[in-house]
């Protein structure tokens, strides 16, 4: 499966239903990781929105989460991933919302100028045994991607944009659980590289945010 770039999966099913349950329809951590996020946000008071869609021409998506400080001319937007099953697909969809999604924004939010001052993005991945290792199979992919510091994301997550002007992208490893404190909630793509994980897999981080 590793040699695949494929994630093996154990379903238990019922032989009496004619129908295979509907796979994929819902990501109990993905929901979790924009819940948290979404609910610090808007507790600051930065504009927010959620699966935020756009569309500059034939490329047209969503953004898992978008916040700003309209004042400031700040974005924040995120990718939430919690695997990688294609890691290539995943880059493609995050790099297509690097390119379009801000200006989009800017005009929908009305910016002056049209233009932010500032955007981060950030790629935020499960701090999983399995994202851990898909980021160790290709560690130059993710670095050419998301080759900055997640400084600007702690910025954001203190209560203020950052300072410095510009674009940046970051990858994060994130732990969605509530009771994690806020040091300790981030890890960086060195710490994907070198740490050890905090969820065994993807049911293991269901386990842990369900308690």
């Amino acid at each position: 499966a590793t040699a695949l770039d494929l994630r093996p999966e154990l379903l238990a099913l019922d032989p009496r239903q004619r129908q295979r349950p509907n796979q994929g329809s819902q990501d109990f951590v993905h929901a979790a990781m924009g819940e948290l996020e979404a609910r610090r946000f808007r507790s600051i008071g930065f504009g927010l929105a959620i699966d935020e869609p756009y569309q500059h021409y034939q490329f047209a998506g969503r953004a898992d989460l978008a916040a700003w400080d309209l004042q400031g001319r700040a974005l924040l937007h995120i990718e939430n991933r919690t695997a990688f099953p294609n890691v290539q697909e995943a880059i493609g969809s995050y790099g297509a919302k690097r390119r379009y999604l801000a200006g989009v924004l800017a005009e929908r939010l009305e910016i002056a100028g049209g233009r932010w001052r500032s955007v981060t993005h950030v790629m935020a991945a499960l701090w999983s045994a399995e994202v851990v290792h898909a980021v160790r199979l290709r560690a130059e992919t993710f670095r050419a991607v998301c080759p900055d510091s997640p400084v600007d994301l702690r910025a954001w997550w203190a209560g203020h944009a950052p300072e410095t002007p510009g674009v940046t992208s970051a990858f994060v490893l994130l732990d969605p659980a509530t009771d994690i404190q806020d040091d300790r909630r981030f890890g960086s793509l060195d710490d994907a590289l070198r740490s050890r994980p905090r969820y065994r897999g993807y049911a293991d981080a269901v386990a842990r945010l369900r308690r």
